[in-house]
Order: C-alpha cells, then sequence, then structure tokens
C-alpha cells in the first residue's frame, strides 16, 4: 500500500525512501511488532474466555507440562494478523511471489486453525484427521509451487539449484511441484512438531527468517547477485518485507510466549510460520539451503520419523521420547535449558546457511 507514495517522488522527493527494500523491510518488522504488542493482550483475554480449559495436554507427555494446563492456544492468530496487516501494509502489491507467500501462508494457518479449533471443544490431544490435513497442505502447496513456476522465468523457475556448486541446476520441469510440496509441506510440518515448548520454535523461525530474509533481498537483486555468483531471480527481493513481517510479528509474541507462556501459538502458529518459511525457499530457488538453515526442525522430525520406524519394526525406541525435545527433558534437562540449546543451534546453523552464498 504505502509502496505506491513512489508513485510521488517526482512531486514529494522523500517519498522515493519508499522504493527501497531496506526501508520497507524495517518498516514491516516494526508494524507487525507494534501490531503485536498492541493488540496481544485483548487476544489472548478473548481467547482465554473462549476456550476456558485452553489446549488440552497430551496424556503421555512429559509430566511437567501438566503445570501449563489452562493456557490458551491459537496464538498464532496474533502472529498472522501482524504478518498479513504488515506485509499488506509496506509491501509491494505487484509482485506474484508476496501473494503467493501470503496465500501459503494464510491457508496453512487456516488448517492449523481448524485443528486446534477441534482440539479446544473436543478437549482432546487429537483434531482434524492426519489424512485430511496432509491433503489441505499438499493441495496448498502445489497450487503456490505451480504458480511459482509461472511467475518465475521459463525453464529455471521449474529447476532445482544446489548450493556451494554456482553452475550446477538440476532442471525438474513437472516434478517441480512434487519438490515445491515437500519443502513446503514438510516445513509446515516441522515447525509444528518442533513447537513444545515455551519458545522453542518462535525463535529459529524468526532466525530462518531473517537469514532468509537476506538471501531474498540478495537473490532478487541483480548486482549483489552476480557478485556472489548466486541465481538471480527477479522480484524476489519483495520477499524481505514479508520476512520482516514475520521477524516482528514473532518477537511480539515472543514478549507473550516467553516461560512461564501466556499463550501457545497452536497448529494454527507453527503450521503457518514453516508453510511461509517453505514457500520462500521455493520462490527463492533455495529449497537445499532451507534444510541448513532450519536443521533444527529437521532433526526434530527425523527424531519422529526414526522414533516411529524403529519402534514398529524391532518394538525399541531409540529415543526416551519424541520429537527430540522432549527426550532431552526426559534426560533431566530443564526446560529452559532445552530451549537456549536449541536456540544456539539454530544460530549455529543459520551461519552455515548463509555461508552458502559464498562459498561456491
Amino acid at each position: 500500500m504505502l509502496y505506491a507514495l513512489v508513485n510521488f517522488s517526482d512531486q514529494i522527493g522523500p517519498l522515493n525512501v519508499f522504493r527501497y527494500i531496506t526501508f520497507r523491510t524495517g518498516g514491516a518488522i516494526m508494524t507487525a511488532l507494534l501490531f503485536v504488542f498492541l493488540f496481544g493482550p485483548a487476544i489472548i483475554d478473548l481467547l482465554r474466555l473462549k476456550q476456558g480449559k485452553g489446549q488440552p495436554i497430551r496424556e503421555d507427555g512429559p509430566a511437567t507440562h501438566f503445570s501449563k494446563k489452562g493456557t490458551p492456544t491459537m496464538g498464532g492468530l496474533m502472529i498472522l494478523s501482524g504478518i498479513t496487516v504488515s506485509t499488506l501494509l509496506w509491501a509491494n502489491w505487484a509482485n506474484w511471489y508476496v501473494w503467493i507467500v501470503l496465500l501459503v501462508t494464510l491457508s496453512y494457518g487456516a488448517v492449523g486453525f481448524y485443528d486446534d479449533y477441534l482440539k479446544v471443544t473436543r478437549s482432546t490431544a487429537g483434531g482434524v484427521s492426519g489424512k485430511v490435513r496432509l491433503a489441505a497442505e499438499i493441495g496448498v502447496a502445489a497450487l503456490a509451487s505451480w504458480a511459482v513456476m509461472g511467475v518465475g522465468s521459463p525453464g529455471f523457475s521449474s529447476s532445482l539449484t544446489v548450493p556451494f556448486f554456482k553452475n550446477v541446476v538440476v532442471p525438474l520441469g513437472g516434478l517441480f511441484v512434487v519438490l515445491g510440496v515437500l519443502v513446503i509441506a514438510g516445513a509446515g510440518n516441522a515447525v509444528n512438531l518442533t513447537d513444545g515448548l515455551d519458545g522453542l520454535a518462535i525463535v529459529p523461525v524468526m532466525i530462518a527468517a531473517s537469514t532468509f530474509g537476506l538471501i531474498a533481498y540478495l537473490t532478487g537483486n541483480a548486482n549483489f547477485a552476480r557478485y556472489l555468483q548466486i541465481h538471480y531471480v527477479q522480484g524476489a527481493g519483495e520477499l524481505a518485507v514479508i520476512c520482516g513481517a514475520l521477524i516482528g510479528a514473532g518477537l511480539g509474541f515472543l514478549w507473550f510466549n516467553a516461560p512461564p507462556a501466556m499463550i501457545f501459538m497452536g497448529d494454527t502458529g507453527s503450521l503457518a510460520l514453516g508453510g511461509a518459511l517453505g514457500a520462500i525457499a521455493v520462490a527463492t530457488k533455495h529449497e537445499i539451503v532451507l534444510a541448513i538453515v532450519g536443521g533444527l526442525f529437521v532433526l526434530e522430525t527425523m527424531s519422529v520419523i526414526i522414533q516411529v520406524a524403529s519402534y514398529k519394526l524391532t518394538g525399541r525406541r531409540v529415543f526416551r521420547m519424541a520429537p527430540l525435545h522432549h527426550h532431552f527433558e526426559q534426560k533431566g534437562w530443564k526446560e529452559s535449558t532445552v530451549v537456549v540449546r536449541f536456540w544456539i543451534i539454530s544460530v549455529v546453523l543459520a551461519l552455515v546457511g548463509l555461508a552458502t552464498l559464498k562459498l561456491r
């Protein structure tokens, strides 16, 4: 919306500042942050009133979590509201990548919201059917991937780039939609699995968003892309604004989610945030880099897969409890210790991911 002020920059010189992605990204961060700060308490009070008993606690989860009973969920509504308002205010509406990522974010948020709604109303840890949920995720991801193919350069938009190798591009054709589904749906569910402790998921998400905000800006700038020898994606730089909105909304949410949490983001937030990161990775052609930057989410997901496979095949459990953060809780680590150490891992992985931009 504010980007339209550029049209009047010839008459009013200072309005030219709205042309710069960096300025609008900063504005998006502050807008989303202030929005969540201002409206967060009212949203929490409303959710607490409507939900009554709050998010159901898993009976087979760590015993320490029963003290969190009654905490409201669906806090992702705060995050999504902040992201949407900030993005619409600061992003360039003519950029199709913005709408694609926003569509994925809100659609995944809607799926997560329905799942949370069923859990709360039924007072059970089980929500919508796994098959129905996965089908919805796949449908949205497939549509978004197909749209990315149509928006980007013919041929290149349906290819997979490989980090550390500047000239390695794998043409996938129609199979790019399959890759997009794996990345977007996989990221959504990976963040969802990680969201099990106060503050555990939101900070790694903000770290990943910061990393991809920089990647999007550099990828969408022809000069920087040429200097770093990375593949240029015209229009991708505008996604830095959405990343900024995500960071700002995440910071605001963390204020209320810091231990002891006043609210949980629920599937409404975790599924949406993961889907957003996946869509941004697909749009910027850095799908493999997302697996590095979001390595913590990958570890959490793999721990669940390994645990289930091991138990079904051998009757034995590899971890004391899955996902991975529960394993360390069962080993005697305090919740705050697990959370902070996992944050550190996220920072290290983000730095490794950024290194792929130069090591080619």
